[in-house]
């Protein structure tokens, strides 16, 4: 299983890629200034969010306030195709494998992108070490 990291050159973005190597977990990162998501990866990731567009926007981007964008007044593929043109206009890194989904670089919720079995033994461990268990 193989993390996809898309972003522009940012901390977070470098703190995610390191963490991921720390964590010895597949990635492949891709800048999307570089090489802007398609329609159909926007549609994709916003699939995976709970709160859509509001999730994944950038409403603090220098291009969203030059835009002086109101997304409510926006058909979905209007911003799409926004968003493709503007790849600023995404937060960034916008971490997503086959099932997991998240938005920026947060210590706890990248865990998510941890193996189960290593979640597992890493709850485990921090039980002995906090003399919750018998040994």
């Amino acid at each position: 299983m193989t993390v996809h990291i898309y972003g522009v050159s940012c901390s977070s973005t470098r703190k995610a890629r390191q963490w991921f190597r720390k964590h010895g977990i597949a990635y492949k990162e891709r800048n999307i200034l570089h090489q802007p998501l398609t329609i159909e990866e926007l549609k994709n990731i916003l699939q995976m969010t709970v709160e859509g567009t509001d999730e994944i926007l950038s409403t603090r981007s220098k291009i969203y306030k030059e835009l002086n964008l109101n997304v409510e007044e926006l058909s979905l593929q209007t911003l799409l195709k926004l968003i493709h043109k503007y790849p600023r206009l995404l937060k960034s890194p916008i971490l997503v494998d086959e099932k997991r989904f998240q938005v920026g670089y947060h210590e706890e919720d990248i865990r998510q992108f941890l193996p189960r079995k290593t979640r597992q033994l890493q709850w485990l461990q921090w039980k002995v070490d906090l003399g919750l268990m018998k040994g």
